[in-house]
């Protein structure tokens, strides 16, 4: 089971690449595509948005921090959640998306 989960995610995110267009809910909108599978459940560690204890030690380093480690790819993350076609851009409007929503 514990290897299932994982190759879960990935299958997710590989069938999540898309290009997501600028608007006002950007980071909303890329949390939803390329961020949710692993990121609502906790699986493979990700910190659940919400979960104020997780996120607390991570709001501290900052938003560029986190932004910085999502595109390049930190503890069990791909770089970009896997999906390379994402700007550093919509990775961190993404990021500034579950920091909002787990303070």
């Amino acid at each position: 089971m514990r290897t299932i989960l994982p190759l879960l995610c990935l299958a997710m995110l590989v069938f999540a690449v898309t290009t997501v267009s600028a608007s006002d809910d950007a980071g909303q909108s890329v949390y939803a595509k390329s961020c949710a599978a692993c990121h609502d459940s906790g699986v493979m560690d990700a910190p659940k948005v919400g979960d104020k204890n997780a996120w607390a030690p991570l709001i501290a380093e900052g938003v560029d921090v986190l932004s910085e480690n999502a595109n390049k790819g930190v503890g069990k993350m791909p770089p970009k959640g896997g999906n390379m076609q994402l700007s550093d851009d919509e990775v961190k409007a993404a990021v500034e998306y579950m920091v909002e929503k787990s303070k």
